[in-house]
Parts: C-alpha cells; structure tokens; sequence
C-alpha cells in the first residue's frame, strides 16, 4: 500500500501562483508513475500533469502545458506541482495519485492509478 497525503491548497487570485505537494508513505518502490488529477464542481476528473517516479517522461495537459510544473523528491518521497498564471478555470479540488506507467494514454486517463490522496481545494478568484 501507498499513502499520499496532499497540501498547498489555498484561496489565489487570477495570476498567482501556488505550490501543491504529495508525501507519499509505505511501499513507494511499487509504484514507477505518480501524477496530478483535478475535478472542478459538477465537471470529471481530469489529467494535470505526471511523472515517471523513477526518472524519465513527463506529461501534462494541454490546459496547464507552460504554467505548471511537476516535480519529485526521492529521498523525501514528495511529489509537487509549481502551478503559476492560474486562471480561475484552474479552480477544482486536486489529488496526488500513484501507480503504473503502462503507457502515456493510460496514464493520462488515471488507469494504472492505485493509489490516490484525498484532494486539496485550490480557488482562484477573478
């Protein structure tokens, strides 16, 4: 089992900036793909941003390409997301995932995801 735990949520106006991190705990050397999902009010999950937990590929959504940035620690199992020039359309609750790097779509799609955090809220005001 993996334990993600997320912070850095917060209340940012339109063009700030705020940094998102994930403390992942337990068997972490199961998991070769750990990544970003959103899901705004009424709308599904949807892909951010992920990376290979052992060095390698990263993938990030066409909507955030430019503004955000994804990042891992593996000597202090963290996982962050620099997010910069937020929109209000970036507003949604955001969780750390973990899993499987089958292959890029999977990925993006959440499939091989195992293991998830229980979300922080991120607003940005207009």
């Amino acid at each position: 089992q993996v334990q993600l735990v997320e912070s850095g949520g917060g209340l940012v106006q339109s063009g700030g900036s705020l940094r998102l991190s994930c403390a992942a705990s337990g068997r972490t050397l199961s998991v070769n793909a750990v990544g970003w999902f959103r899901q705004a009010p009424g709308k599904e999950r949807e892909f951010v941003a992920a990376t290979s937990w052992t060095g390698g590929g990263t993938l990030y959504a066409d909507s955030v390409r430019g503004r955000f940035a994804i990042s891992r620690d593996n000597v202090k199992n963290t996982i962050a997301l620099q997010m910069n020039s937020l929109k209000p359309e970036d507003t949604a609750v955001y969780y750390c995932a973990a899993g499987r790097w089958y292959n890029d779509y999977d990925v993006q799609k959440g499939y091989g995801m195992d293991y998830w955090g229980k979300g922080t809220l991120v607003t940005v005001s207009s």
